[in-house]
């Protein structure tokens, strides 16, 4: 096969996140190009066994990967509440392979799932062309480790490596590179390797010596995801994010600093920050949202490259902060790990709706400058670039990112510093010593940038408006007006820093007379329902300002789809810019990633 789906399920404890993401650095080790999705529920801890606690990890690998996949082509599922779970979600195809724990199929299994027979593979009218696989997984767990010395509970919780083992002997995965892996995961516990070890071993081996009556799984030869050579690791957004940031911060000369407060999806940046003193990195784990911003700020004012993280609840909380910062003109990243809202909402699932929020939702004219990441291993790169863009124009820089790349990884090359766009912080000339105040600005309207202790650069910077060329406290109509256009000719200037808009042509087809059109994480599936649908795709990662192109290339189609997990608001703000654009909507607002075959079935059937 050239790419194959598998999902893990199981209960919240059954660590199925642990297992996906072994298996899937194990195939990005192996060459494979792969997108995950952890799906798990918000709970610390649903009751044992029911639905609402079933955990899912969904991997698709090998060549050409653009998304976790639409269905899966193998199901472990760990107890009758996942198998339940998958077969209503329809999340494998119709001649897919279920792998189950016979053990854990027992009348008060199926009773905690809700079953209402003692046949849950009929109840659930699972086709006869899914192939289901009997294993006894506990049973051969606590077989495994009878002489370990381990109690019953600690030699359930191994249950998940039988059957990553037993996966890899499906795959014809090298066992060596899993118990390497599984070495380095278990490192600060060592007690633990010896015991997982062997029962992974064991259910590879389980696989072998019985052949399960299925036939391996063989993927054709990886292909290079690059034609660049270099090193290769799996990453998750989080973490992609966090590394853009530190290796921002190397390549300006800038200590980095991170105000902010735990909330999820976000908390893994600060998590990942907090352990890099090494490199210079100062974490302050605020009180509050509000006092984590207002912390980023004051290292603003004092000469650091200031960030702060959070998601779409605490970027309410941070608005005014931020009004502050563009009134004060600082620079400022702002990270958000968007979840499904409003209010607590759906906090462990994806959406894309703090957009309008991210444009507009402050008091006053409040310009900031508003980009997207749009895969799990391109947060780096824009976490890169929200840093460049806020240091060299003196502005807030909100990068939106996503729970679905947030907690998604994919393959990513290891970047050298030196090949990374530099990065000129905005800086006041020696010329001014003496006579600096915060109104004065370059030739592109930035203010210039002076710290506390710069002797002669002495000055106040404040919240209310300044006199724009004084920079004291003025409340002159005209000059409030002056200074509001020129903090949005700064923003609307940036559009000849970044990129182009480019369109993508789908794979072995001409310019198409349909456009599909995405912003941010949707890249991936917009990507594959493009080459299924034989039409253009233009996914923005910089929203405002838009490339300079916008308007220009997107006036060159007769339709144009705008596809968003959300009810609209990228198609909205697009209507706003260039009205007489023929845009239609795709929205879809469930707490998880597009199906491409749902975005392919609407663009036909509209076009009937």
């Amino acid at each position: 096969m050239r790419n194959v789906v598998i999902r893990f399920c199981g209960d919240s404890g059954d660590g199925m996140q642990l297992t996906g993401n072994l298996f899937s650095s194990l195939s990005a080790i192996l060459g494979h190009e792969i997108s995950t999705l952890p799906d798990f529920p918000a709970e610390i801890r649903a009751p044992q066994g029911t639905i609402g606690g079933v955990s899912g990890f969904q991997v698709q690998l090998g060549s050409g990967v653009y998304t976790p996949g639409d269905k899966a082509d193998v199901i472990v599922a760990m107890n009758a509440a996942a198998l339940k779970v998958s077969a209503l979600n329809k999340h494998y195809h119709d001649h897919a392979i279920i792998i189950v724990d016979t053990d854990a199929l027992t009348e008060k299994d199926l009773e905690k799932a809700q079953y209402k027979t003692d046949n849950p593979f009929t109840e659930l009218g699972i086709p006869e062309s899914v192939q289901i696989v009997p294993v006894a997984l506990t049973t051969l767990t606590k077989e495994a480790l009878k002489d370990s010395g381990l109690d019953n509970k600690a030699m359930l919780k191994s249950r998940n490596m039988f059957a990553l083992g037993l996966v890899c002997w499906l795959f014809d995965e090298p066992m060596d590179e899993a118990i390497h892996l599984l070495e380095d995961k278990f490192k600060k516990k060592p007690a633990l390797i010896a015991p997982n070890t062997k029962v992974m071993v064991d259910g590879y081996n389980y696989g072998q010596n019985l052949a399960l009556s299925v036939n391996q799984i063989r993927l054709t030869s990886p292909t290079s995801p690059t034609k660049q050579s270099g090193r290769y690791t799996s990453i998750a957004g989080n973490k992609a994010t966090a590394w853009g940031l530190i290796a921002a911060a190397e390549k300006a000369g800038k200590r980095l600093f991170l105000g902010s407060y735990p909330i999820t999806p976000a908390t893994d940046i600060m998590h990942e920050l907090a352990g890099r003193k090494d490199v210079n990195v100062m974490v302050v784990q605020a009180e509050d949202e509000i006092a984590g911003v207002c912390t980023a700020i004051g290292a603003a004012f004092a000469g650091d490259l200031a960030c702060t993280s959070t998601s779409g609840p605490g970027l309410s909380l941070k608005s005014e902060a931020i009004g502050l910062a563009v009134m004060a003109e600082l620079p400022l990243v702002v990270i958000d790990v968007q979840r499904g809202g409003p209010s607590t909402g759906l906090p462990t699932k994806t959406e894309q709706t703090d957009l309008l929020q991210a444009l507009y939702g402050r008091n006053g004219e409040c310009p900031a400058v508003v980009i997207a990441a749009s895969t799990s291993a391109n947060c780096f790169d824009f976490a890169y670039e929200a840093c460049r863009l806020a240091l060299e124009n003196m502005t807030p820089v909100i990068l939106l990112t996503d729970t679905y790349l947030a907690n998604g990884t994919a393959l990513w090359r290891v970047p050298q510093l030196a090949e990374l766009p530099a990065i000129h912080p905005q800086s006041v000339p020696q010329e001014l010593k003496g006579q600096y105040n915060p109104a004065l600005r370059d030739e592109r309207g930035v203010r210039y940038w002076a710290f506390p202790g710069m002797e002669g650069f002495q000055h106040r910077n404040i919240g209310l408006e300044r006199d724009a060329e004084r920079g004291t406290i003025s409340t002159n109509p005209a000059n409030h007006e002056k200074m509001v256009l020129a903090r949005k000719h700064k923003i609307e200037q940036i559009a000849n820093q970044i990129p182009e808009l480019k369109v993508v042509h789908a794979v072995d087809a001409a310019k198409s007379d349909t456009l599909l059109v995405g912003w941010g994480s949707t890249e991936g599936h917009l990507h594959a329902a493009a080459d299924a649908l034989h039409c253009d795709l233009a996914q923005f990662n910089y929203i405002h300002p838009l490339p300079k192109n916008t308007r220009e290339v997107l006036s060159q189609y007769k339709r144009i789809v705008v596809c968003e997990l959300n009810t609209g608001q990228f198609a909205a703000y697009l209507r706003a810019q260039i009205p007489s654009l023929p845009i239609e909507q795709y929205n879809e607002i469930q707490g998880q990633p597009f199906a491409v075959e749902r975005i392919v079935n609407f663009v036909k059937s509209a076009e009937r």
